[in-house]
């Protein structure tokens, strides 16, 4: 249940908001299913262009993290119009633009509303093999995790409003969030995933811990593998951070177990809230490698095995060590 809204009860809703997953699905036929999704979010950066290609790619990625493909897309705009130009809008859908067709989908339209502060994202449908859908209720003692895209984003545009990032590791933090997650969902398809969800704004701890809490599991993350973005570590040892770390770290730490070497900076990386962040995938260990070297092979250097699933036996959902 959400608040006081009953789960719907229609045999057709395979996938509504009881799961946290990260968008709906409704059954059309045996052979098709419709993917939903809405995310709108404010600007990381100054560029509109670039604006509206992450806005994009972050509304997509759920899509994609369900195993699906994406088809239309629906413009969501909040804009000041009182302060802001034409251009600057014009520049934010042309970015948005340029990722929708990348993702092979189309712009349908969308609505726009005047507010203090600029927002954008997009209204998606996607289809998806009812029988062939990912969740992230479904990993499975034995699987591995893999994690596509690094983290630490969330500091990293943080710390650039102060000029205190270099130009290199903003840009190689940008690139990142623009990429769609295509690629990297395209890939997955040809191995058995069990459990899937992309990294937002809950942090990858918080992500984490949907999947584990959704599937009843224990999951172990081995935090000397992951993927950081370069400069992001530097930035929280600066005294940089983010609205949401705060938040982030009270909503998993009940459920989660951190090693002894897992302090200060770090302790905030995992925390950190991302935007158009990588997928995160339980498969079985025995494809793990092979997983890994097939996204690799494909472009996606990011791409690491970063923890196991293990069964549950007491409070504790998460182990970071």
């Amino acid at each position: 249940m959400l608040g006081n809204i009953p789960a719907d009860g229609d045999p057709n809703l395979l996938v509504g908001f009881d799961t946290s997953d990260d968008a709906g699905i409704y059954r059309l036929d045996d052979h098709q299913a419709l993917v939903m999704t809405a995310d709108f979010i404010t600007p990381p950066v100054d560029d509109p262009f670039i604006f509206g290609q992450i806005a994009a790619s972050n509304s997509v990625s759920d899509i994609y993290a369900m195993g699906g493909k994406p088809l239309a897309c629906l413009n969501l705009v909040c804009f000041p119009s009182d302060k802001l130009g034409a251009e600057v809008l014009q520049g934010i859908i042309e970015g948005a633009h340029e990722r929708i067709r990348e993702a092979g989908a189309v712009l349908v339209g969308g609505h726009t509303v005047d507010d203090n502060e600029p927002k954008f994202g997009l209204s998606v449908t996607g289809l998806v093999q009812p029988d062939r859908y990912w969740s992230n209720a479904g990993a499975r003692a034995g699987d591995s995790l893999i994690l596509t895209k690094p983290i630490g984003s969330g500091v990293i545009l943080n710390a650039n409003l102060k000029k205190k990032v270099s130009d290199v590791a903003l840009r190689e933090c940008l690139n990142k969030l623009i990429d769609l997650n295509a690629t990297s969902s395209r890939i997955f398809a040809d191995f058995n995933v069990s459990a899937a969800t992309d990294i937002t704004g809950f942090g990858l701890s918080g992500h984490a811990l949907e999947i584990a809490r959704g599937s009843d599991v224990l999951i172990k993350i081995d935090s000397s593998t992951l993927p950081i973005f370069d400069e992001a570590e530097m930035m929280y040892d600066k005294g940089f951070t983010t609205g949401s770390n705060k938040i982030n770290r009270a909503q998993a730490e009940p459920y989660t177990s951190f090693g002894s070497n897992i302090t200060g900076s770090f302790s905030e990386l995992l925390m950190d809230p991302q935007t158009s962040g990588g997928l995160l995938v339980a498969v079985p260990d025995s494809e793990a490698e092979q997983a890994v070297t097939a996204l690799k092979d494909a472009g996606i250097e990011d791409a690491v095995i970063i923890g196991q699933v293990r069964p549950r036996n007491d409070d504790v959902y998460l182990v970071i060590v």
